[in-house]
């Protein structure tokens, strides 16, 4: 499917990547390939599992600024 361009002007310059449950493992490794040509940087937060209502918390409250990863182990 095409999707339309989007002037991120109209966006204020924010622009974020969600991921979808329909993708390929040929999708994925082209996205990743392309991410790694472009520059795309990622902000990750990890926690240990063990600390995982902190992370809850941190997300409904709107304090992670990209991406919280639980970590078992």
């Amino acid at each position: 499917d095409h999707v339309p361009e989007i002037a991120y002007e109209d966006l204020w310059w924010e622009r974020s990547i969600r991921s979808v449950a329909n993708v390929t493992r040929a999708d994925a490794r082209e996205f990743l390939d392309l991410a790694a040509r472009i520059g795309i940087e990622t902000d990750v937060e990890t926690h240990p599992l063990g600390d995982a209502k902190i992370a809850l918390a941190r997300l409904a409250a709107g304090e992670v600024a990209g991406t919280a990863v639980l970590v078992a182990g």
